[in-house]
């Protein structure tokens, strides 16, 4: 206030000023142009938009919190539907708890998990019940000749291909559930469809990164091709080549766990399956190849820079105790499941 009461004093008499924050001083006799009145109204100018911005400032403070974003309702998400094959072992229950607590954690998902076998196992029945889970339980058995034989390596012959099959006929509507939700999705649902081995370890991130595929999404997946991580190169947004050291020359040179589909996509091309006389490795590219060219792939964790999957196994356990004690009638009681 003081500051404008000298800005006048100075216009009605032009008379020298007392001391002030003003750049000039006013030594004009009575009737004289004054020329200092141009840079001290400048100068308050400037005082007063200072004292705006601070009563601004204060009214901010004042304001309460602007609330923060809220996520999308579970409903308005798209589906992630899951494909596990599974199959009778002594580690079966132990693996499949781990990855249907993983599950728990990821809004709107339904697990589709396919035995290998003739029917539902009470095992896989009780563990689907009791997991919370929206689930289809779904078994087929794998044909004898396409069974792994004693002794064979795992690499050797395609394993689940019989059960994530049937898992994509029951999203097209084929039926064939023993357990959990009967129908499949309606038409026009929007959702993405993955398969997830059930002894691999999974990031609750990797299931939010493939939520809004639009065709097939694909990232990297550590601890398999016998290198740390095998993986799309990505350039531009664009992926461009593979980082693969095994066959780098498959149309899809990518393991089962890194890449998810869009469902509608799924049934558009109601004879996209997997070949189960595809030769090795290339099990995921007779399904892919009925889908989408290489340069349509859709690459998520950053850039497929980040690694959200492992495939890991559980070490088979050694059970020479165990058949001791069974030679001596001593053996666990096989009521106990473990």
């Amino acid at each position: 206030r003081g500051r404008f009461l000298a800005l006048w004093v100075a216009e009605q008499t032009c008379v020298s000023l007392p001391p002030t924050p003003f750049p000039y001083w006013c030594f004009l006799g009575p009737g004289q142009p004054c020329d200092c009145l141009p840079p001290l109204r400048a100068a308050a100018e400037q005082l007063r938009q200072k004292d705006l911005r601070i009563s601004e400032l204060q009214a901010d403070l004042r304001r309460p919190p602007p609330a923060p974003a809220q996520p999308p309702e579970p409903e308005a998400l798209p589906t992630i539907y899951v494909i596990t094959p599974t199959y009778a072992r002594l580690v079966q229950k132990a693996e499949l708890v781990r990855l249907s607590q993983t599950l728990s954690l990821v809004p709107r998902l339904h697990w589709l998990l396919v035995e290998d076998s003739d029917g539902p196992t009470p095992l896989v029945s009780g563990l689907l019940s009791a997991s919370g889970l929206l689930f289809t339980h779904l078994a087929v058995l794998t044909p004898k000749a396409q069974r792994l034989r004693e002794g064979e390596p795992g690499w050797v012959r395609p394993r689940g291909v019989e059960q994530r099959n049937k898992a994509l006929e029951w999203l097209r509507g084929r039926g064939g559930a023993v357990g959990g939700e009967k129908d499949p999705p309606p038409p026009g649902t929007q959702g993405v469809v993955y398969f997830a081995d059930d002894d691999n370890t999974y990031s609750r991130e990797l299931f939010e990164e493939m939520r809004w595929t639009r065709g097939v999404s694909v990232w990297p997946v550590g601890l398999v091709g016998g290198l740390r991580f095998e993986g799309p190169r990505v350039q531009d947004g664009r992926v461009v080549g593979f980082h693969t050291a095994w066959e780098p020359n498959r149309p899809f040179p990518v393991d089962m766990a890194g890449f998810a589909v869009a469902l509608p996509l799924l049934l558009a091309k109601p004879s996209a399956q997997f070949d189960a006389t595809a030769p090795r490795g290339h099990l995921e590219s007779s399904l892919l190849s009925h889908l989408v060219d290489p340069k349509d792939l859709e690459p998520r964790a950053a850039n497929c820079t980040r690694v959200l999957v492992w495939h890991t196994r559980t070490e088979k356990p050694k059970m020479k105790q165990e058949e001791q004690l069974q030679r001596q009638g001593r053996g666990s009681d096989p009521a106990i499941e473990v």
